[in-house]
């Protein structure tokens, strides 16, 4: 689903997406990077995603887009290799706070403690 309205808020770090159907989505730029798309963050197939640590005050430089199906994340620690569709965006958003704590717990499991943004 394609959203009606995106907006970066680099001073809070975040990117806001609102939606047709009344959803509105606040995704910190840190869950962005660590959920990237990119075969950097996911691997080449399941079980393969590599554990990305000290991103806490990453921020999105810019943003491109990806003809009419996503956008391409351009972040300031250099990363911009994924490519964010609609879609992913969306789940991203609804599923954040799941995904938030299993990002939380994989840390905690690799003993890697979160310095505070």
């Amino acid at each position: 689903m394609r959203p009606v309205a995106v907006n970066l808020k680099q001073k809070s770090r975040c990117l806001v997406l609102e939606y047709e159907d009344g959803n509105r989505f606040s995704l910190g730029c840190e869950l962005l990077r660590v959920y990237s798309p990119s075969a950097e963050v996911r691997g080449h197939g399941p079980g393969q995603e590599i554990l990305q640590t000290g991103k806490e005050n990453v921020n999105i430089d810019t943003i491109e887009p990806m003809g009419s199906y996503a956008l391409k994340l351009c972040f300031d620690d250099g990363h911009n290799s994924g490519i964010y569709t609609w879609d992913y965006l969306y789940q991203l958003g609804r599923d954040q706070a799941r995904l938030w704590q299993s990002y939380l717990a994989a840390l905690e499991k690799a003993g890697y403690t979160r310095q505070a943004p």
